[in-house]
């Protein structure tokens, strides 16, 4: 009888998670000049991020849930390199537009934790992002999509919660067709990172499955101390997202966390 093939260690997924975050900087975005600038101090060292490959995985969830609408690159944000490195570690990270894997740098904090229920707080200060304020004011007079998602994800990323939320709020009832589902998770997403987790769990549970709200629900019942309910959810999301996906090593890793807590 053949055995099933033990799961990876936890310090295997790890190191894998790690070397995906120091993915290639070799063409895209400049990094921010941050000089003169105060840095939030991080627990653990970590590579500086690379802005191309931030927005690339910042467009994944959306292009998941509009698999049928055309979701190009294009060109990030003004203030986007900034914006990026200035970013302070997160641990509950919702698989979201304008949120990126390599967000989540403080692995040790994430192993020590006893409650990882302590963890999920909404960390920063607004952003002064004026460029960044005018793009997202542009993008809503045009009515373009996916560029209203990206605008609603981007100000939550700038910790614009407020106009975030006017923004889904004065539009929601003229959501075309095929950006329903995407704009939902932004919906739920933007509740989470408010610091309302148990109104965002219950609002991706009302959402039909895809790869970005399977991983919601089970990063959400994993930080709300529901383990039992966080592993099949996120073990689903896990097997659809391709190896080679930063979403997918952050899901692993939030998977091990689940299997630790059985």
């Amino acid at each position: 009888m053949s055995r099933k093939p033990a799961p990876p260690a936890l310090s295997e997924l790890l190191a894998r998670y790690l070397q995906n975050q120091a993915s290639a900087h070799q063409e895209g975005l400049a990094f921010a000049d941050l000089s003169g600038e105060v840095i939030p101090h991080e627990v653990a060292p970590a590579q500086p991020i690379d802005p191309r490959l931030a927005w690339d995985e910042a467009l994944a969830a959306v292009r998941w849930l509009a698999p049928d609408a055309s979701v190009r690159p294009g060109q990030a944000p003004p203030d986007w390199p900034a914006l990026v490195a200035s970013q302070e570690s997160e641990t509950a990270l919702a698989f979201c537009a304008g949120n990126f894997p390599q967000l989540v740098r403080d692995l040790h904090l994430l192993l020590r934790a006893d409650d990882l229920t302590q963890l999920h707080r909404p960390v920063g200060r607004p952003a002064a992002v004026p460029g960044l304020l005018a793009w997202a004011e542009q993008a809503e007079r045009q009515q373009q999509y996916p560029q209203m998602l990206l605008a609603v994800g981007v100000l939550r990323l700038a910790r614009q919660f407020d106009l975030a939320q006017d923004l889904l709020d004065r539009h929601k009832a003229e959501v075309p067709a095929a950006w329903q589902r995407a704009w939902a998770n932004e919906t739920a997403a933007l509740t989470w990172h408010r610091g309302k987790p148990d109104a965002a769990l219950a609002l991706w549970l009302a959402q039909p499955e895809s790869v970005p709200v399977l991983f919601n629900r089970g990063m959400a019942a994993l930080f709300l101390g529901r383990p039992a309910d966080a592993r099949p959810a996120l073990s689903r999301a896990v097997q659809q997202l391709p190896d080679s996906d930063a979403w997918h090593h952050l899901g692993r890793l939030y998977l091990a966390l689940a299997e630790m807590r059985r």
